[in-house]
């Protein structure tokens, strides 16, 4: 038996052997020719006797002087985005990605267009990212230069870059990676009268962007690009606040509306409430609260507020002048999460969606309870005339009763802090006719002149408590609630107000 099995034995290890000879010889011959296509593409690039025309280009946003190496790349980009670049190569580069999203999935990727608006810490980690993973047009839109304090969370920025455009950076660095990838750069600050202009088509082909990315940290410019995004069905992702941040397990994607231990989201929220925006933006933030010992945006210093109006002292009208405390890390962490939600989004993987809270009925019901108040207060204010109210109108929505109980008085009553069986009420009672008229006959309009500020949240059987004594009675708020009660509730109105100018 054992003179038999051994020539078998033989036999095998002798073609096991043959086969791992030919498998190194097909493999070594595959990398030879990988090695000379690198080779000859390299050799293929014109020398550098042209560089006149290349540091012009590259120099056209002002900035650091280009060096060799720059215009080595700048060169090789231009051959690859007219084509001249093996796509085997590119395949290759992106294998891991192809595998992952399956070659359909990447030609998704590869075929999109994709907007960045803010290229600092958050928005230049996921340009890079994006532009690794195969997005071959990417538009760029930021005003600001590369400072030193920008160092310790940009993602591509050196000392060299330092007073360079943002999307001169990116652009530069990142064809040194990826140099069949087209940039459309647009150094100008993002508002809502360029909109259209800045979100508009790719402009060889015409193609609409498959994805905007909101970057952006200053509250006007954020919620302008956000309302435009999602009156023109544009896909927008939005990141919140990096600032202030330490804890990358806190970091969630979630709707806009489940956004809620943030500042810059909290604010962002309520002003797309005002203007009718309550859902449908995913975003990412971080649910990670202040604390003892955390770092938070200190007062600006008394002798700033000597060099006159604290405006005047920003780098542009209505943005920041204080120095925001940033971790390094996090914002990478905000920006690589970003560009993983469009990757998915664009490619069609499959991911899990946080979904937006469950309360449109809820804000409807709040809507109804404003109407039936207006409509009683009038009744009560004219005798019981019962006629008066027919066609009354208010000038209040769903949204703005979301913004009011979600935001203004964190779902919870005023008086109690109970967080069940809420309505809004008006909180004084009116001193005036509340009523509106518009016009005469059939052609006539009514409606109540409520604001928000005049609006508190409380239970329902608070409500009639309320009713009974406020607003149909003689008492005073005063003469209801305590003091600390009264004070907080005004506080609140007061708050309201502010952004009762945004609607």
């Amino acid at each position: 038996m054992a003179s038999f099995s051994t020539p078998k034995i033989q036999l095998a290890a002798t073609a096991i052997a043959s086969g791992t000879v030919v498998a190194g010889a097909i493999l070594g011959y595959q990398r030879l020719q990988r090695e000379e296509r690198i080779s000859q593409l390299k050799d293929s690039i014109p020398s550098l006797l042209d560089e006149s025309e290349a540091i012009r280009r590259l120099n056209s946003f002002g900035g650091a002087k280009a060096d060799k190496e720059d215009l080595r790349n700048e060169l090789l980009a231009r051959r690859a985005q007219a084509g001249d670049y093996d796509d085997e190569l590119i395949l290759e580069q992106l294998a891991r990605n192809r595998v992952f999203l399956n070659p359909d999935g990447l030609d998704k990727l590869r075929n999109a267009f994709v907007i960045v608006v803010g290229c600092g810490g958050v928005g230049s980690h996921c340009t890079a990212a994006l532009a690794r993973s195969g997005v071959s047009k990417i538009r760029l839109i930021d005003f600001d230069q590369v400072t030193l304090s920008s160092l310790n969370r940009h993602a591509v920025a050196t000392l060299a870059d330092v007073g360079s455009p943002k999307v001169l950076c990116l652009q530069r660095r990142l064809l040194a990676i990826t140099p069949w990838v087209h940039f459309d750069l647009r150094q100008e600050k993002f508002w809502d009268q360029a909109a259209e202009r800045l979100l508009g088509p790719w402009s060889e082909n015409g193609q609409r962007p498959d994805y905007v990315v909101d970057a952006i940290d200053n509250i006007d410019t954020k919620v302008a690009l956000l309302k435009y995004c999602h009156d023109h069905n544009l896909p927008v992702i939005s990141s919140m606040g990096a600032g202030c941040k330490s804890d990358p397990t806190r970091i969630m994607v979630g709707d806009i509306g489940t956004s809620t231990d943030d500042g810059l989201s909290r604010s962002t929220r309520r002003r797309l409430k005002l203007l009718g925006v309550t859902k449908g933006i995913p975003t990412v933030y971080s649910t990670e609260k202040t604390g003892e010992g955390k770092a938070e945006l200190l007062p600006l210093p008394e002798d700033e507020f000597q060099k006159g109006e604290v405006g005047d002292l920003g780098v542009l009208p209505d943005f920041r002048v204080r120095i925001l405390p940033v971790l390094g890390t996090m914002p990478a962490v905000f920006g690589y999460t970003v560009a993983n939600h469009v990757i998915l989004s664009v490619t069609g993987y499959p991911h899990d969606y946080i979904p937006a809270k469950g309360r449109e009925k809820m804000y409807e019901s709040l809507l109804a309870a404003v109407q039936g108040g207006e409509e009683k207060v009038l009744r009560h204010m004219t005798g019981g005339d019962a006629s008066v109210t027919l066609g009354l109108k208010v000038p209040i929505t769903s949204a703005d009763t979301s913004f009011l109980v979600e935001e203004m008085f964190k779902g919870r009553s005023a008086i109690t802090g109970l967080t069940t069986r809420l309505t809004l009420v008006r909180w004084r009672k009116p001193t005036s006719s509340i009523l509106v008229r518009i016009g005469e006959g059939s052609n006539e309009q009514k409606s109540s002149n409520i604001r928000l500020s005049d609006l508190v949240c409380i239970t329902k059987e608070e409500a009639i408590r309320h009713d009974k004594e406020i607003l149909r009675g003689d008492k005073t708020p005063e003469e209801v609630y305590d003091s600390a009660t009264v004070e907080k509730v005004e506080e609140l109105l007061r708050e309201t107000a502010k952004y009762e100018k945004y609607r």
